[in-house]
């Protein structure tokens, strides 16, 4: 009985040694003839190479894995291409999702010497605003900081509105020459 055992042990084991010869042959045999086609095929669904490559790689290690299962060795290219077609699909889903819950990069932030430079021309822009005469400034701050019209800064300061123009119009003068002069 254990002879027995042992010579059908050592006959599974042949057999399963012939199998994995014959489909390492016969792999060698497609991957010549058909492997170019597939990252062809991959490359034009997947547009990376690299990724193609992997992806026609990982189909002719399955079909090594499944020699055993496939019936007819002349379907084995469609077999290949079918993979690969499946594979791909995986890939694009991946990408999608990875790509869906992507994280948000961050809005551009200023640099130091921007917020610096922001810093000091608004100290400067404070300092010519604070040299204006007291109409002048009241006007400007009105019209820009409180963004009203000139009926309101015309109502809010009890003047007619060609004051508030006239006011306006020297106050930015004055401004744009103190600006100019630092």
């Amino acid at each position: 009985m254990q002879g027995t055992l042992t010579v059908s042990m050592a006959a599974t084991q042949g057999r399963t040694r012939d199998a994995a010869l014959d489909a390492d042959a016969a792999l060698t045999a497609l991957y010549t003839a058909h492997y170019r086609r597939l990252v062809r095929l991959a490359a034009l669904l997947l547009d990376d190479l690299s990724t193609s490559e992997e992806v026609v790689q990982d189909a002719y290690v399955k079909m090594h894995s499944a020699w055993r299962r496939i019936r007819d060795p002349q379907a084995a290219e469609a077999y290949l291409r079918t993979t690969v077609l499946n594979l791909s699909r995986s890939r694009m889903r991946r990408r999608q999702v990875a790509a869906r819950h992507a994280a948000k990069p961050m809005p551009d932030v200023a640099s130091a010497e921007h917020s610096a430079m922001e810093s000091f021309e608004r100290q400067s822009v404070m300092a010519a605003l604070r040299a204006l005469p007291e109409r002048q400034r009241e006007c400007l701050v009105l019209r820009y900081y409180g963004d009203l019209s000139e009926a309101q800064i015309a109502e809010s300061m009890g003047i007619s509105s060609g004051a508030v123009k006239s006011h306006a119009s020297r106050g930015m003068a004055a401004l744009r020459t103190a600006l100019e002069e630092q």
